[in-house]
Parts: structure tokens; sequence; C-alpha cells
């Protein structure tokens, strides 16, 4: 078998951020999103400052709200209720991870629903497991979708494995794939023989955060297989997939970089689009 298509996460996010471009253009008030960074996390700083320099690059407003270490819990609540408040703001994201102190499922339950773009208010989180259409549905996720419905008329039937079950990714995807009639599997660290099931997917969503933990012997010929995992090996970035090895058994593959990650941008400016719709009663 020849190998794998690799799927261009930077041409796919050009392309989306050039449509959003085109209808923040005609409108006069622009989209406005919050992003809120407590500490100093070189890391989520680098990331924030990528989501605002994008989302000014399509004419969107962006500003970044930090907060240092030591602020309470009480004092990010208030943040987050000044901006729910301000019909300026249309879409407010709170970056994660927070510190030890404050409670994050607390915090991210005082977002307004209509304005969560990451969508990690419950409410939101109930909707699309509801598969409702008003949900907003978190950014790495709905990228990975979008990737796979770029490649898949039809998804219905298709068995996906997805490896990881966090909040943010493995959860929402796994319902997004099963609002598609896909049959999915979620397995995780205290799963049993996990390379068996892994091998009878179409479709392997890897995100569980380990270096090049997915082999070539855990694929099965032709299968889809997305990399959602950013780690580093003596300075270099990796993702959770062996990928030159796997390349040569799947049929599609990201890589990492330039696959998942810029989808997850494109797709957290398209949700504060549709926010910034949504407050303003605007029909697209």
């Amino acid at each position: 078998m020849s190998e794998a298509q690799i799927i261009d996460g930077k041409a796919l996010a050009f392309k989306i951020r050039a449509e959003i471009a085109e209808k923040v253009a005609a409108h006069q008030v622009k989209p406005n999103l919050a992003v809120i960074l407590v500490g100093n996390d070189e890391a989520s700083l680098i990331y924030d400052r990528n989501k605002q320099k994008a989302a000014q690059a399509i004419g969107m407003d962006c500003h970044i709200y930090h907060l240092e270490d030591s602020a309470s819990e009480k004092e990010l609540l208030e943040l987050i209720s000044q901006l729910n408040n301000d019909e300026r703001v249309h879409g407010i994201l709170v970056q994660l991870p927070l510190p030890p102190h404050m409670n994050a499922l607390h915090v991210l339950t005082h977002i307004d629903p209509d304005k969560d773009v990451d969508g990690f208010n419950p409410y939101n989180v109930g909707l699309l497991q509801a598969n409702s259409p008003q949900a907003f549905v978190p950014a790495t996720p709905k990228g990975i979708l979008y990737m796979l419905e770029q490649t898949y008329s039809d998804l219905t039937g298709k068995n996906a494995v997805v490896i990881g079950r966090s909040n943010i990714v493995g959860k929402p995807i796994a319902n997004l794939l099963l609002n598609r009639s896909c049959t999915v599997t979620v397995v995780h660290s205290k799963t049993q023989h996990i390379e068996e099931i892994v091998r009878q997917a179409d479709i392997v969503i890897a995100a569980c955060g380990k270096p090049q933990i997915v082999k070539a012997d855990w694929i099965k010929e032709g299968a889809f297989v997305v990399d959602v995992g950013i780690n580093r090996i003596d300075g270099k970035i990796c993702g959770d997939v062996d990928f030159e090895n796997v390349r040569q058994k799947a049929a599609y593959i990201t890589p990492v970089p330039g696959g998942v990650g810029p989808m997850t941008i494109a797709m957290l400016l398209e949700n504060t689009f549709d926010a910034f719709v949504k407050q303003n009663h605007l029909k697209f």
C-alpha cells in the first residue's frame, strides 16, 4: 500500500479563516473575543498570543486579560461576570489549566453559555450530547470532525476509536462521532489490550498525551489517523502517533505540527463569529 495522504491542517485552516474574514468585513461592528489567562505559563502565553494574532488578522478584536497566579477564584469570577455583561464582548475563553486553588468546572459554569466559545460550560456540553445545533462545540473536536468530513461524505457506520477521555478532546469528539452515527469506542490508561481495540478502527483519534504511543501495528490498513498530541522529545515536537511508520499503513494521517493545531484556532474563530451572529440576531 502507498503512503498515507497527509491532511494539511494549515491549508484547511487558511480556507476557513478566509471565509470568516469575508463575513467579518461585511459588518461595521467587529466580533470581539476575550481570552483570560491566569498565571505565567509560557506555553499558554504563546498560545493565547497566537489566538490574538489570528483573530486580529481576520478583522476581529481580541483582548487578553492576564491575572497573576496569586489571583483568587473570586477575582476570576468577577472578571467573567464583567465580560458576560459587556455587550461589546461576544466570546469568552478561559485558558486551561487553571492554578490548583481554582475549581475549573466552577469557573467554566460561570461563563455565559451564549459567549462560551470554548464549549466547556456544562450547558453547552449537554447540548452537544443531545445533538443540538445550538451547541458551541469545543474547537479541537470541531476541527477534527471538519477534517474527517472533508474526506468522507458520510461517516455512518464507521468504527472509530478515541484514545483519551479528556473533557477537552476525548469526550466531545466521541459525542460528535456518535452524533454522526459512527460506532465509537473510547480507550484510556486503564483499558486492557488497547492495541487490539485500536486495530479494529476505521478512524483513530489519538489524544492521550503520550509521545508516539500509537505504533504501526496498532493500525488497520487504510485507517484515518488523527494525531492530537503535542509532545517534545529531545526538543523536537511530536504527536501521540509514530508518524513515519504509521503513515505506511494508514490511508490518511494528520501531521504534528501542522495538522490539528491550526484547525483548533480556526474553529475558535468560527465559534466567535457564530456567537457574534447569535447575540446580534443576524442571519447567514
